[in-house]
């Protein structure tokens, strides 16, 4: 997170060209400290990085784009654990597999603009039906 607790957006992180990515190295590209990003790996089953021999963490790209939308569904849309998983579940019912591909961040940023609209309007419609 950045200063004023908000989250970065997916689209403000830059991730270098690279295969592997060190935890250090995910912890300064996301901005989530590093025992976070170790607590997700035990809340979210399909955020696993490869190990090493020796036991170090190295995470792909696709890694350091789910750490994104995690973060982004906990801190910027305050998702709570499960709220998150059930979201993951939905985008990977929609047919984006959070395990295999890339995550449109833009698409789910769209879903979840429409769903807050979707409950404003019903809102309204209770408000002028009372």
């Amino acid at each position: 997170m950045n200063e004023n607790n908000e989250a970065q957006s997916p689209s403000e992180a830059v991730i270098p060209d690279k295969l592997f990515f060190t935890i250090s190295e995910v912890s300064g590209i996301t901005q989530v400290k590093s025992y976070i990003l170790r607590y997700w790996e035990k809340q979210f089953k399909f955020l696993k990085p490869v190990r090493s021999m020796g036991g170090q963490r190295s995470y792909r790209k696709k890694d350091v784009e789910m750490v994104l939308l995690i973060k982004k569904l906990l801190y910027a849309e305050k998702f709570t654990i499960a709220g998150a998983k059930n979201r993951l579940k939905e985008l990977k019912e929609a047919g984006k597999d959070p395990s295999q591909l890339e995550i449109n961040f833009k698409e789910a940023e769209f879903i979840a603009t429409v769903k807050n609209l979707k409950k404003k309007i019903e809102s309204l419609r209770e408000s002028i039906d009372s």
